[in-house]
């Protein structure tokens, strides 16, 4: 199959109001427990914030940026007001201070809109700015607050824009074209997937889907361009989609989406290199598995990944001080295709947005072994591609 024909036909499909179906998930994997309710019950609690994005020009996508609130001691999750005024906001980035959250507008004309936040649940939509290129699925902050960096997948190329003073943002100062090296078997040009700030705070790095390529670029955070300094190739026809740094600082852990494989990465922060090592599997077996994005635990511990053709979390042991990945089970999601995964503020909850299925369901995280268990039932939400706590929420629990 042709990855990269696929993933624009489905574009083009959502943005003609195309639905999508369902897919079973494995047997066979550690069922809900019930929730400790007695013990919490007793813990005075405040109500955390989730904020949500989706296709609005699906077959019963979203009309914008949806809003909810969960309980932190039973996971479950209520609706609340949709942020409107925001077209395709596939993905979610918040800014240092918690005051914006930023969103692609992943559509032909790619854009990045600013909504600034506040604690009381308002917001205001900021404005929009052009990323240059097409489908964009992927954005982060600069630590410094400073800078948007965003990826446009169909066009294969990435982008930075200044963000001003009140978290607007302004005009682009970059636009890096992923022209070399050729694409990858089966794909027909560069699809850049990711672009985030290493560890160190002086590289961005950037996952190109197309080429089965890493970039590390240098920002200059006087101009806002970017300068490349590196590339890790990873075998022809990974498909690496979705990198995540172990928190020591010195190990990443890859995604690749179209030969179903998770591979730890070596990586030097005084030069941003980035070594990879050999292709693990995703403990989904021989079904086709699309992985999709890592999540480590703040204590470095644990890691999981989404596994959206399978519907299931896995769970890593992560050993060697991050050097390496030992799968230990895989846990159904309650849902269909996993999209995105996130981590509660205090790392208690992982949630996952359900693309297929318009859902987000809920897990604890087992503060021990990493077990994850269900919380709470599924929340409908519509085509749900990501979940991102609050940032300007005051923290949940107590």
């Amino acid at each position: 199959m042709n990855h990269a024909t696929s993933r624009r036909a489905v574009l083009g499909a959502l943005l003609a109001g195309a639905a999508l179906s369902a897919a079973p998930t494995r047997p066979g994997s550690p069922e809900p427990v019930p929730d400790p309710a007695p013990v919490a019950a007793r813990r005075p609690r405040t109500t955390g914030r989730l904020l949500l994005g989706t296709y609005t020009s699906a077959e019963g996508g979203g009309t914008g940026i949806g809003t909810a609130t969960y309980d932190p001691a039973t996971g479950a999750i209520a609706a609340g007001p949709v942020i409107t005024g925001v077209a395709n906001p596939s993905y979610l980035a918040a800014h240092p201070s918690g005051t914006t959250v930023y969103a692609v507008d992943e559509q032909n004309a790619g854009g990045v809109t600013a909504v600034a936040l506040s604690p009381d649940g308002g917001h205001r939509v900021l404005g929009t700015r052009s990323t240059g290129g097409a489908g964009p699925t992927h954005l982060s902050v600069h630590p410094t607050g400073r800078w948007l960096l965003s990826a446009n997948y169909t066009s294969g190329s990435v982008a930075v824009h200044p963000v001003r003073d009140d978290g607007s943002l302004g005009e682009r100062t970059d636009l890096v074209a992923h022209t070399t090296p050729p694409p990858g078997p089966g794909q027909d040009g560069p699809h850049a997937h990711q672009i985030i700030t290493g560890p160190d705070g002086n590289h961005i790095l950037a996952v190109d889907l197309g080429n089965d390529t890493v970039y590390t670029y240098r920002l200059d955070e006087r101009r806002g361009t970017l300068g490349e300094v590196s590339r890790a190739a990873l075998r022809p026809g990974a498909g690496p989609r979705h990198l995540t740094f172990h928190p020591g600082g010195r190990f990443a852990y890859l995604a690749c989406e179209v030969d179903d494989t998770a591979v730890v990465c070596g990586y030097d922060p005084a030069t941003g290199t980035l070594s990879p090592g050999a292709p693990q599997p995703t403990g989904t077996g021989a079904a086709t598995s699309y992985p999709a994005q890592f999540l480590v635990t703040a204590d470095g511990r644990f890691a999981y990944l989404a596994n959206r053709g399978h519907n299931s979390l896995t769970r890593y042991a992560v050993e060697e001080d991050g050097a390496a990945l030992r799968l230990l089970d895989t846990v159904p999601v309650g849902g269909d295709f996993p999209r995105q995964i996130a981590f509660s503020p205090d790392g208690g909850l992982l949630f996952a947005a359900n693309q297929k299925s318009s859902t987000v369901t809920a897990f604890r995280v087992g503060a021990r072994d990493g077990g994850l268990t269900r919380a709470g039932r599924a929340f409908p939400a519509p085509v749900a591609v990501c979940v991102l706590p609050d940032p300007s929420a005051p923290p949940a629990g107590n």
